[in-house]
């Protein structure tokens, strides 16, 4: 049987490695679309229409995957001044007081960016058509849903690091709590 925290480690690692290469990867064909786009422009004299559409497209994924990745390092502007004059026990109790109102914003948001997307089967994203005609001859019909889907799985996966920095702060402060064990008062004297 393996232990499970060196586990749930190994999945947590594998999930960062998975966002990081995903969202590297947008990066990447952003930087070598506008290379080109630039090189196209100013070199040759012409334009790629569908460049800066499918950047966009790029960057938009590439903010809701890192969403996540960003709250769980604390990388978001936060007012501290209140959890830091708390006790650590009092500092995860306000902390989990506060999950639930953005666990509930997150999740909303997520069903209704789920929703908005589900309304645009039908519609194809332009570039890739265009860019998928050039090549074969015939539209590619990727839903643009794709692209506004982003939204939802972005939500989802930062509601995820909500609570993985609760259960994480939780067992931190249970390990603190037996690694340091208050001492017993002593009994007075007679």
């Amino acid at each position: 049987m393996t232990d499970s925290p060196g586990a749930l480690a190994r999945i947590v690692a594998g999930y960062v490695k998975v966002i990081r290469l995903l969202a590297g990867t947008c990066m990447a064909l952003i930087v070598a679309i506008m290379i080109t786009q630039v090189f196209f422009r100013y070199v040759l004299g012409g334009s790629l229409i569908w460049a800066e559409e499918l950047c966009r497209y790029l960057l938009i994924w590439q903010t809701f995957l890192v969403l996540g990745l960003a709250y769980s390092r604390g990388e978001f502007v936060t007012l501290d001044f209140v959890p830091s004059a708390l006790p650590p026990r009092g500092r995860w109790i306000l902390r989990a007081v506060m999950a639930v109102p953005i666990l509930a914003f997150l999740l909303v948001m997520a069903w209704y960016g789920y929703d908005f997307a589900s309304r645009f089967d039908r519609q194809t994203i332009p570039a890739l058509d265009f860019i998928w005609t050039s090549l074969t001859g015939e539209a590619l019909g990727l839903s643009i849903r794709w692209v506004y889907v982003s939204v939802t799985v972005g939500l989802v996966l930062m509601s995820f690091h909500v609570v993985a920095d609760l259960i994480v702060t939780y067992r931190r402060q249970l390990i603190d709590n037996i690694d340091d064990p208050k001492p017993m008062p002593e009994a007075p004297a007679r």
